[in-house]
């Protein structure tokens, strides 16, 4: 095992400050998603990690905290974990939250790499596809690492869907006029949908999969469960050492 940072965990030196720099990255990017099966074993099926990222912020203080969880492919076992915490050095702009949560995502993915856990498909708690410009943060993690990501939303942005049926596995497309940018997806009997889109190297079909496969228990996937209690812990503590 080697202590080196694999340079698909390296923030580009070109990273935006500004939200014309942000558009016009996603804008140059957007074209570099692949939808597209093979990248990624069937769910469930055989050895491998399926890793969660999720942030959280204390903006009074300027101050994110990412977290990296790695779950046993086939029973969800959480199987290594890491943070990061750094400065927000990107302001909220809706359609451009990838550039406030990326730096410190890599940190904590890279983090996870040199303690030897590789994902076979990262799952990120927002949308991939499922975006204005189609260049989510899912599908931004995904084209700068080359990694499979899918992207699984609590809400569906700006775009329209029926309801799904009530029935775990029920769903409907996510709809930007007639173009499915992704589903809503009943993961729990009669428990509203999450909202699931490609990120990078999966379909839709598989993305979907995916999902079901990691909410056995409840509505959101046990990736994003484990991630979003590990960066909130991360964040108390900074606040902690800094009382």
């Amino acid at each position: 095992m080697t202590s080196a940072i694999d340079p698909r965990y390296q923030l580009p030196r070109d990273w935006p400050t500004t939200e014309a720099e942000a558009t016009a990255v996603q804008e140059r990017l957007r074209g570099s998603v692949r939808a597209e099966g093979g990248a990624v074993p069937a769910p469930g099926g055989g050895a491998g990690a399926v890793v969660g990222v999720d942030v959280a912020y204390d903006d009074e203080r300027g101050v994110v905290a990412a977290a990296a969880v790695a779950l046993d492919a086939r029973t969800l076992a959480v199987v290594g974990e890491t943070t990061a915490v750094g400065r927000i050095t990107f302001p909220y702009v809706p359609g451009l939250l990838a550039f406030r949560e990326i730096p410190a995502v890599l940190d904590a993915l890279g983090a996870l790499d040199r303690l030897g856990h590789r994902p076979d498909v990262v799952v990120c708690d927002g949308y991939g596809l499922a975006h204005p410009r189609r260049f989510g943060l899912a599908s931004h993690l995904g084209v700068l690492t080359g990694l499979p990501t899918i992207g699984v939303a609590k809400n569906p942005f700006t775009f329209r869907h029926d309801p799904p049926g009530p029935r775990r596995g029920d769903w409907t497309p996510l709809l930007d006029g007639d173009e499915e940018v992704g589903r809503a997806l009943r993961t729990r009997d009669g428990v509203k949908p999450v909202f699931v889109s490609v990120g990078h190297r999966v379909t839709l079909d598989d993305a979907c999969a995916y999902t079901l496969h990691l909410a056995r228990d409840y509505r959101q996937p046990e990736t994003t469960r484990r991630a979003d209690a590990l960066c909130r812990r991360a964040l108390a503590d900074t606040r902690q050492d800094a009382g």
